[in-house]
């Protein structure tokens, strides 16, 4: 049976078709410089400057030394699967919107693919000064609770691999493992994590794990908060929100 050729949309938008295929150039064919993704595409080379300016914004891409582009962490973190990110996403978003009523504050849903985290659903609260939606971008895991959640699930040779596997060109971020490995600790055995201002200024996250029938943690489950409305004495009790949400996406997860 002969297969039927695709249509271009009524309502084609250049600039993401544009991003869309450099993106995919990338992935498939490795880096590239401005002037060769100009050249691909056939335009300007200040357009192409500016559509691989904003693919290495949303972590589509990565600017290396050089003038060249490469795939970023969201094109890396292809190989989660799919259909478990979707069944996570659908469990979790309902809770979510829960525990935003709850506590007023913007919910997050993040993933970990070695040693980058991704935001793969948010949720905002309705307040006028709240946390904006992360959904979708990627960061050093150890610069998110939901990713320090992660990485405590690891032992510390799965720790060393996860970040020696890395070349320090591509690890631009790069902690220091000795104190990771004290404060991983801690988090594991009090089963939360807070993240004061680490991936980004005047932002306080709180988060906890989300795991499988087996124990194994999927995610990380978090609240970002305005430090100017953070209250420390409030913590065991959003500790213990944020745990209930996370016993009824497991709940469901397991039906």
């Amino acid at each position: 049976m002969e297969k039927p050729q695709k249509t271009p949309p009524a309502y084609a938008i250049a600039s993401v078709d544009h991003a869309l295929r450099l993106a995919t150039i990338m992935q498939l064919e490795g880096n590239l410089t401005v002037a060769e993704a100009a050249e691909r595409l056939g335009v300007a080379r200040s357009t192409a400057h500016r559509l691989l300016q904003m693919l290495v914004y949303r972590d589509f891409a990565v600017q290396h030394p050089g003038r060249q582009y490469g795939a970023g962490p969201v094109l890396e973190l292809a190989e989660h699967s799919r259909s478990a990110t979707s069944l996570l996403r659908s469990a979790a978003l309902p809770h979510m919107e829960l525990l935003v009523q709850a506590v007023g504050e913007s919910a997050n849903l993040t993933i970990r693919t070695g040693i980058e985290a991704r935001f793969i659903v948010s949720v905002e609260s309705a307040q006028v000064l709240r946390v904006g939606s992360r959904e979708g971008m990627v960061f050093p895991a150890h610069r998110l609770s939901g990713g320090l959640l992660l990485l405590a699930e690891l032992s510390a040779d799965e720790l060393g691999q996860a970040y020696e596997s890395r070349s320090d060109a591509d690890v631009t971020d790069q902690p220091d493992l000795p104190k990771l490995r004290t404060e991983l600790a801690r988090i594991h055995k009090q089963g939360f994590a807070v993240n004061q201002g680490r991936s980004e200024r005047g932002v306080v996250a709180v988060g906890v794990p989300v795991r499988d029938a087996n124990g194994k943690a999927l995610a990380g489950l978090s609240v970002s908060i305005p430090s100017v409305r953070y209250d420390r004495q409030q913590l065991p009790s959003l500790v213990a929100t944020l745990r209930m949400a996370a016993d009824r996406i497991e709940a469901d997860l397991a039906h």
